[in-house]
Parts: C-alpha cells; sequence; structure tokens
C-alpha cells in the first residue's frame, strides 16, 4: 500500500529550511578590551596634545579634559569619578593661577586696568603672528604671545591712559613677565592633568 507523504508541518526538523545567523557588525566583533586601549590611545593623544595648545596661551587643559569627558562617555569603565573630578579641579586651579600670576605682574609693575586690557589683546595677537612669523614650533607662539603682552600694555598705557613712556615702558615689561610666567605655571598643570588621565585610562 503506498504511503501518503508526510505533510509539511509534520516534517522532519532536518528537513526544514535553516535561517543563517546574521553576520555580528565589524563594532561587535572588536573585543572590548581593544575598545578601551583605543580610548585611552586616544586620551593620551589629547593629553599630549593639551600640553602644547597650553605652551601657546591656548585652554589645552579643557581640550583634554573634554576629550576624556567623551571617552569616558563612550567607555564608562576607562576612568573613575575621581580622577575626572581631579582633573576639572586642577584645571580650576591652573586658571586662577593664571589670573593671579598675570595679574602680579601687572600691579607689581604699576599698570592700569587700560595695560591690562592691552597685553590681553596684544597676547592674542602676538600669538598668532608669533605662530607665522616665528618658524618655530611652540617657541614661536609663545615668544609672540610674550612681546605682544609687552606692546599691547605699553601702547595702552601710553595712547589710553596718557602715562608717560617710562610709566608704559615699565607696565609693559610687568604685563610680559606675567604672561611668560603664567604660560610656565599653567603648562605645569596641564602636564598634571594630562599625567591623572593617561595613568587612569590605562591602568584604571
Amino acid at each position: 500500500m503506498p504511503t501518503r507523504p508526510a505533510h509539511p508541518l509534520m516534517a522532519s526538523p532536518r528537513t526544514q529550511p535553516q535561517i543563517p545567523d546574521p553576520q555580528p557588525s565589524p563594532a561587535a566583533r572588536i573585543p572590548l578590551i581593544e575598545m578601551i586601549y583605543l580610548a585611552a590611545s586616544i586620551v593620551t593623544l589629547s593629553a599630549l596634545l593639551g600640553i602644547v595648545l597650553t605652551l601657546i596661551t591656548l585652554p589645552g587643559i579643557w581640550f583634554m579634559i573634554g576629550v576624556a569627558l567623551l571617552c569616558f562617555w563612550w567607555q564608562p569603565d576607562m576612568f573613575s569619578l575621581w580622577t575626572l573630578g581631579a582633573a576639572i579641579a586642577l584645571g580650576i586651579l591652573a586658571e586662577i593661577a593664571e589670573l593671579i600670576t598675570c595679574a602680579a605682574g601687572a600691579g607689581k609693575a604699576g599698570g592700569t586696568r587700560h595695560g591690562a586690557w592691552g597685553s590681553i589683546v596684544g597676547s592674542l595677537v602676538g600669538l598668532v603672528l608669533g605662530t607665522f612669523l616665528i618658524l618655530i614650533p611652540i617657541l614661536g607662539s609663545l615668544i609672540g604671545a610674550v612681546v605682544g603682552a609687552f606692546a599691547g600694555a605699553v601702547l595702552a598705557e601710553r595712547g589710553v591712559a596718557g602715562r608717560p613712556w617710562g610709566e608704559s615702558m615699565k607696565s609693559g615689561h610687568g604685563a610680559a613677565i606675567g604672561r611668560l610666567l603664567s604660560s610656565v605655571i599653567k603648562s605645569a598643570f596641564a602636564a598634571a592633568v594630562a599625567m591623572i588621565l593617561i595613568v587612569d585610562a590605562f591602568w584604571n
């Protein structure tokens, strides 16, 4: 007696079509440890760049902290909250130290608020000019910022405040010293922040 064909729903599991497993995305193939090391490498590069930016009177500390916060959002196990808090605290202290140093330099030389504002504007202009005219990386920008602070303070004291040339030159000298010292001090803070972030990124 001929046998009837089995109903499709009653067929053996071996005869049912196999659904291929979806291929994992490229990001899913990368082990978690490699993602962490990639993020740590990004933090390291940004920290080193942040030190250079601080040397040329740009906000390098906040640049490296910003990159660290983005990497922390990407890899939450990379940093501890204590590390990020310490980095932010050092960044605030660096800003305070810079303001105190610049004010002390101008105040000791008997500068006025016109000279202070002139030194700030002159420092920014000198930074740009020094970067392009003095073809020495980092050092050219720093020299331009210091010379610009001196020239801006002298011009403001003489042209706006109407002080004699001798007093204006003295104010400019104090502004230049304050700019140089503030750059050195703030760069030391930047190096400390960079070290904290790099060490915790790799060994947390």
